[in-house]
């Protein structure tokens, strides 16, 4: 008996890590997103830094969209400071918006501030 608990208890675990990060996959990389490029204009509402990725308020199109940015060292890598995405400013994004009908969520491969270029993803054609 003590070792079909231990079975059955090694297999709940197994199972949890495996939905956890299939949940965490799920989002993560660009599975979410359309394939189609996508570009779009705002002002910047809001800003999060930090991991795994940024994130950017933009209200462009008569509402706000989530604009994922670079993990804090791919930021740091292009030359993207805090500093670039103060509230307030005007930000053009080129990138990959999400698959889910009506999300306002946008993927960026490439921004434009001041007419700078930071490529965030110089692998990816944008």
């Amino acid at each position: 008996m003590p070792q079909l608990r231990f079975i059955f208890l090694l297999s709940t675990a197994v199972f949890a890590v495996f939905l956890a990060t299939s949940t965490a996959q799920a989002h993560h990389g660009w599975a979410w997103a359309t394939d189609e490029e996508f570009e779009i204009t705002g002002v910047i509402q809001s800003v999060r830094l930090g991991n795994p990725h940024g994130e950017v308020t933009i209200r462009a199109d008569g509402g706000d969209w989530v604009v994922e940015v670079g993990q804090p060292w791919r930021n740091e890598r292009v030359g993207l400071t805090r500093e670039m995405l103060s509230e307030g400013r005007e930000i053009t994004v080129h990138g990959h918006r999400s698959a889910r009908e009506g999300e306002r969520l946008v993927k960026a491969e490439r921004v434009v501030i001041d007419g700078q270029d930071f490529n965030l993803y110089p692998g990816r054609a944008s």
